[in-house]
């Protein structure tokens, strides 16, 4: 079985969980003999290729049938939106960008026949024309391979154009992968609506729509009215092949409770800030870290200084790769107070690195660990009372290291692709 896989990142360099998804999805398919094309904006020459072959969309020329991007957008029935919209820019970068955008932006957006785009792969300012160029070369690409796939298969609303123009030009069936909602982004009166279309239109459009928890799948049917005939739930996993096992040295002797990931809503960064602030009521010795990036990042240093606690919080800024390892490494706790998370890989990663880890109840990982501690996002005081019995009883933290480590360990990304290859089966099978 082949597939034509349309992604937005793979590592080395990613910003997220969707990137090292992909990676863990694409060795796991090869596991089960599903051969992979992987297209993605910007290729950096550096991806592991060993269970993937990667395209690089910046190497390709439009190569369709029409030279402006209405006429193609009119045959293929997607939207095209101009936008400033910058999902997961750092504060200081956002004016900058978005005066520059406006400064570069111009009406009559054309794409002529031959043209090659340089893309960022990025998240900035004109991600709207990214996706929209994408999908014109994600097109070119399709028909360019036709006869080297069978099923096609879309990560995110970034790429579902992608797919579905692909799908509309080779007459390949389609499989859409939601990651994360709109309304798992942001709350229902701050939704991007434009966002939204493009999802709502992509699962429209799909044959099947892959759901990365039940969680998830029920708001893919309630709120995008998908029959739920056509969603299927499939747990992410992950890959832990090239791991090491740090050992890092303490400067301090307090122990250390970490939040690793996006600071942004959906994220849930100040709902750690006011549990830290409550721990540390009861006990001293304890730090707390935020290690990451995004729009409330000011906002939560802000909190933390109102709170008085700023000599017992510590912000890093993003992570990546080793930095990540090294973060679990020096951690005594792990929480991820997600507001809603469609999955959330981190909690793995770090009950792998045997820190027992706190997770709401709120997140698609609810659904398959045992020995995470569940909390509602909202209740700062069980999620302080959480923090507190597994820094002052050691007997509960060794247990829900070791048994967090076995669980996460039985979570393999064999498993999840071949799950997902059924998918491919049955509406190849039609």
């Amino acid at each position: 079985m082949k597939v034509l896989m349309f992604g937005w990142e793979f590592p080395p360099h990613i910003a997220g969980g969707l990137g090292t998804a992909c990676y863990g999805m694409t060795k796991g398919l090869a596991y089960n003999d599903v051969d992979v094309l992987f297209v993605m904006p910007s290729a950096s020459g550096d991806e592991d290729q060993s269970a993937v072959r990667i395209i690089n969309a910046s190497d390709v020329p439009v190569d369709t049938l029409t030279t402006t991007v209405d006429e193609f957008l009119g045959k293929v029935s997607f939207i095209h939106i101009g936008t400033n919209m910058i999902p997961y820019c750092d504060p200081q970068d956002f004016k900058e960008m978005v005066e520059e955008e406006r400064r570069r932006q111009i009406k009559g957006f054309r794409v002529q026949y031959g043209q090659k785009y340089k893309f960022s792969g990025k998240y900035g300012a004109n991600l709207m024309e990214e996706v929209a160029r994408y999908a014109m070369v994600g097109a070119t690409i399709a028909l360019q391979h036709k006869d080297e796939f069978d099923v096609i298969h879309a990560h995110d609303w970034l790429t579902y154009m992608a797919g579905v123009a692909a799908k509309q030009l080779t007459g390949k069936p389609l499989v859409v992968h939601m990651h994360a909602t709109s309304y798992d982004r942001a709350s229902d009166d701050h939704i991007d609506t434009r966002v939204l279309a493009l999802e709502q239109k992509g699962m429209d459009m799909a044959d099947k729509v892959i759901a990365v928890s039940e969680l998830t799948r029920n708001i893919v049917i309630n709120k995008y009215h998908i029959s739920p005939d056509k969603v299927v739930a499939v747990h992410n996993a992950v890959d832990f092949s090239g791991r090491e096992n740090l050992q890092v040295e303490r400067n301090v002797k307090d122990k250390v409770v970490t939040f690793l990931g996006r600071v942004t809503y959906q994220k849930g960064p100040e709902y750690f800030i006011e549990a830290a602030a409550k721990v540390l009521k009861r006990c001293d010795n304890v730090r707390f870290v935020m290690a990451g990036s995004g729009d409330m990042l000011n906002r939560c240093i802000r909190h933390v200084a109102r709170l008085g606690i700023s000599d017992r919080f510590h912000f890093t800024g993003f992570l990546r790769g080793a930095e990540v390892q090294k973060m679990f490494a020096l951690s005594d706790v792990y929480v991820m107070p997600s507001i809603s998370e469609p999955f959330g890989i981190s909690p793995l990663e770090a009950m792998q690195t045997n820190v027992p880890s706190i997770i709401s109840k709120q997140s698609g990982c609810a659904e398959i660990l045992n020995y995470a501690l569940k909390v509602d996002f909202w209740d700062v005081d069980a999620m302080s009372d959480a923090i507190y019995g597994l820094l002052n009883y050691p007997a509960i933290a060794r247990l829900a290291s070791r048994c967090g480590y076995d669980e996460v360990n039985s979570l393999k990304w064999n498993n999840a692709a071949y799950k997902i290859k059924q998918v491919y089966e049955s509406v190849i099978n039609r």
